[in-house]
Order: C-alpha cells, then sequence, then structure tokens
C-alpha cells in the first residue's frame, strides 16, 4: 500500500545557532543532531554573519545568544524581525532572566532560555517557538502575565531603568572595554558612547567615570555574566 500523506516523513526543521562561544554552538549542534525533525542550517559568531545566513539558509527557527562577539543579541532579534518577521527566535545566554528576558520578548524573541538550564531544555524550547508558542521559566510568565496586566513596569533593580543600548554600554564597560573600542564595536561614534555613560551615570545616581566602571564591574561579576572576550 502506498504511504499516505499522513504517514509520509516530516521535513527536518532548519536551526541557525547564533552564538560566539565555539563549543556553545557545538554542543548545541551535537544536541540537535540527535533528533530526526531537527538539523542545523547554520552557525554564526557575530550579527553580520547571522543575518548573511538568514539570507541565505532560510532557517525555520534561530536559536540566539544575548552576548554576542560583535553587536548585540537582543539587536540582532530585532533586525531579524524586520528581515523575516515569520522567523520564530529563541533567546539564550547567562543573563539574569529577571533583566533579560522582558527585553527578548519586547524586542520580538518568543522565549527565553539559560544556558544553565539549556543542555536537558533546550530541545523542548525549540519544539515550542516552532509551534509557536512562548518557551519562558514559570517565574517569568508570572512576571510577564504581571506586567501585561498591570500596564507597568516593575523594576527589581536600578539597571533595569537602562535602555537596552545604554545596558549594552554598561555591560561592555564592564568587561573592561574602553571607550572608544565601544564606539568601533557598536558602530558608534565616541561622543555617542561619552552620551550613553552620562544617561547610564544619571539612572544608577554615580557620581563619576570610576564609579560607573567600578559599579560595572560589580554588576557583571555579581550576575556570572563574565565570559571570555
Amino acid at each position: 500500500m502506498a504511504k499516505t500523506k499522513s504517514t509520509a516523513k516530516k521535513k527536518a526543521a532548519k536551526v541557525l545557532i547564533v552564538d560566539d562561544h565555539p563549543m556553545v554552538r557545538d554542543g548545541l549542534s551535537m544536541r540537535i543532531a540527535g533528533q530526526a525533525d531537527m538539523e542545523v542550517c547554520g552557525e554564526a559568531e557575530d550579527v553580520n554573519e547571522a543575518l548573511d545566513l538568514v539570507r541565505q539558509a532560510h532557517p525555520d527557527v534561530i536559536v540566539i545568544d544575548i552576548a554576542l562577539k560583535t553587536g548585540s543579541g537582543i539587536e540582532l532579534i530585532k533586525r531579524i524581525k524586520v528581515l523575516d518577521p515569520t522567523i520564530p527566535l529563541l533567546a539564550m545566554s547567562m543573563h539574569d532572566e529577571s533583566l533579560y528576558a522582558e527585553r527578548a520578548i519586547r524586542a520580538g524573541a518568543m522565549g527565553y532560555l539559560n544556558k544553565q538550564v539549556a543542555t536537558r531544555n533546550v530541545i523542548d524550547a525549540i519544539r515550542r517557538v516552532l509551534d509557536g508558542q512562548m518557551y519562558l521559566s514559570e517565574g517569568m510568565s508570572d512576571r510577564i502575565l504581571q506586567l501585561a496586566r498591570s500596564g507597568d513596569h516593575v523594576e527589581q533593580s536600578p539597571v533595569e531603568r537602562l535602555s537596552d543600548r545604554e545596558l549594552q554600554v554598561f555591560e561592555l564597560l564592564g568587561r573592561g572595554f574602553s571607550t572608544r573600542e565601544i564606539a568601533e564595536q557598536l558602530h558608534l561614534s565616541p561622543k555617542t558612547i561619552d552620551n550613553y555613560r552620562d544617561f547610564i551615570k544619571t539612572k544608577l545616581s554615580l557620581k563619576d567615570g570610576n564609579e560607573l566602571l567600578r559599579q560595572a564591574t560589580i554588576w557583571l561579576v555579581e550576575s556570572n555574566r563574565a565570559t571570555d572576550s
């Protein structure tokens, strides 16, 4: 008897991995390779490489790290949504979920996965967003619902007052990058970065540049965000 459409083999979903750590990409690729319903169609370590692969490989879903070699995962999410708003996006990083998950969702992601639980949860998370469902931890789901109901932004720390770009500059300062290096990485002028530094100092009630650098470094270490440059 000939196979019916219902019994025909389903085409594997194409997954694009965007992460600046080769070991992380290798680990995700191995996990995905063991699944019959999905396959890796490409890997990228920065924003431009990722955008090129989106155009060339036409992925069905993209896993995006928040911190990339150059650029920001949040900015990449926004750009992909402009390029192709139909692709489901899953944000993944070591960053504090309460600070970054909401930003990723606002940017256009359908889920957020902490790398500390990625090994056991990433396949389920990918399948969930492929099915058009949100993927968040139970605690973060409750927070998003609370925000939706109240219409207010519930802050947990002064850092949450920073915009996405200000937070990106703040993190890069904590990693030890100079103003000029941050400007080159973000494709902005040093004067613009200086302006962001001033905005951050005002929002965090910091008196000078030295206090800003110290606070950025402390925040990075305490939040377990320190990664290899």
